[in-house]
């Protein structure tokens, strides 16, 4: 294994620490929470006062923060803004981050013209219409994981007892992935994604689930099923257009980023839904045209837990809506504020199903936009349906106070969450 590189401090002009303009005392970003189901109070007075400012984060660099919705697309659909975590002075979300770096890289930090080369090989995937056709077999796990939730005691943990089960079942049927496997996938994200790990034991990690999938794609190379895994490996591998290392990382990138995500927004959307007892009962009932989908839409929007930004670093000088940012400097898309946005979204602050959060960006935005999302619209929409029609009575077990939420996380979420009927 290559050993993973180690965190510099960039140096002067690629970390842009010269004075800040027009920010005198620089924020730490990211700030804590005030209130678990709300981003920070100080990101968000940001946004309302209309400042890009200059933060500081963990190790010294210091990029410039985009909170207001139009920004954040500028950002991430600008080709002048760079994803790759490997330039210097590239605004790392912390030391983990810079594993990705370590071994092959996915999709996640390429730029074009490699990045559309290998997404353009999966795209067909990635269809509406194929996540369509994965709803009976999605609705099925979900029945299954809820029969054995109620079967069991109470409290249960819904996490464990159903976000995690159902995440897991359907992107390991998706991708061709062994399910009995699942607790290695589980821990290795977990080592992953913990803001508070090192490189190294971010890039082990890696490395080992890497290396579980190039054994995997060899042996579906060999006996191909009916999965993307088999599909991409006939299709792709014997012409060239992908090798085994890119195929496993391709997986490697849907199998974590497909699971954790998902799970995340499964647990923390259904006690979204028990702490707004009427959209609840609205979704039992379902008697609403397009219920079920706004409430989806209104739950990623209003949730976004993707809490810690969106990163990219300037190849060029680039004018975002008549802020200057220089070649050299990081920038951060504060994606969960900017879901708040009153300019494009007038109710932003408050969960409301009603309100059409069309355009939001909780999948991201522009050429890095999330490949699953229509699968994980599906796996949500079947969740939320099926809790709330199946436990009408369920309601949480332990006080907020006791709920232990994922700040130490790169994705945001709760780590338990106990629940009784």
């Amino acid at each position: 294994m290559t050993s993973p590189p180690t965190p510099t401090t960039p140096t002067i002009a690629s970390a842009g620490t010269e004075p800040a303009r027009g920010n005198p005392a620089p924020l730490h970003y990211p700030m804590p929470r005030q209130c678990p189901y709300a981003p920070p109070e100080e990101v968000t007075a940001v946004r309302a006062g209309g400042a890009v400012p200059r933060v500081t984060i963990w190790n010294g660099v210091r990029p410039w923060l985009f909170t207001r919705y139009e920004d954040a697309r500028v950002v991430l659909s600008d080709p002048r803004f760079s994803a790759d975590k490997s330039r210097p002075g590239y605004p790392l979300s912390s030391a983990v981050a810079l594993a990705e770096t370590a071994v092959t890289p996915t999709l996640l930090i390429m730029d074009n013209p490699e990045h559309d080369h290998y997404r353009r090989l999966v795209l067909g995937e990635f269809t509406v219409k194929r996540a369509e056709s994965l709803r009976p077999a999605v609705r099925a796990v979900v029945d299954g994981c809820l029969d054995r939730m109620l079967q069991g005691p109470a409290p249960a943990d819904l996490v464990t007892g159903l976000a995690l089960p159902v995440a897991l079942s359907v992107i390991c049927e998706f991708l061709g992935v062994p399910f009995e496997d699942r607790e290695l996938f589980r821990s290795l994200t977990h080592t992953m994604n913990a803001i508070g790990g090192t490189t190294e034991t971010a890039a082990a990690a890696r490395q080992e689930l890497q290396e579980y999938l190039e054994c995997l794609v060899a042996v579906r190379e060999k006996h191909p099923q009916q999965d993307f895994i088999s599909r991409m490996a006939v299709k792709h591998l014997g012409t060239g257009a992908m090798d085994h290392e890119r195929l496993a990382a391709m997986a490697l990138l849907l199998l974590t980023a497909g699971h954790d995500t998902t799970a995340n927004m499964i647990s923390l959307g259904v006690l979204t839904l028990l702490r707004h007892p009427a959209h609840f009962t609205a979704l039992r009932d379902g008697d609403a045209p397009g219920l079920l989908a706004g409430t989806v839409e209104e739950m990623l929007r209003h949730l976004t837990i993707v809490q810690r930004g969106i990163r990219r670093i300037a190849l060029e000088d680039v004018d975002v809506n008549g802020h200057l940012v220089r070649a050299g400097e990081g920038v951060i898309a504060a994606v969960n504020v900017a879901n708040r946005d009153p300019r494009r979204f007038p109710s932003g602050e408050d969960f409301d199903p009603a309100e059409r959060a069309h355009g939001h960006l909780a999948f991201g935005y522009g050429p890095h936009q999330c490949l699953g999302q229509s699968l994980a619209r599906v796996e949500l929409q079947e969740v939320y349906a099926a809790v709330a029609r199946r436990i009408p009575t369920l309601r949480t077990a332990v006080p907020d106070t006791e709920l232990r939420f994922k700040e130490d996380m790169a994705v945001y979420g709760v780590h338990e969450l106990p629940v009784a009927w």
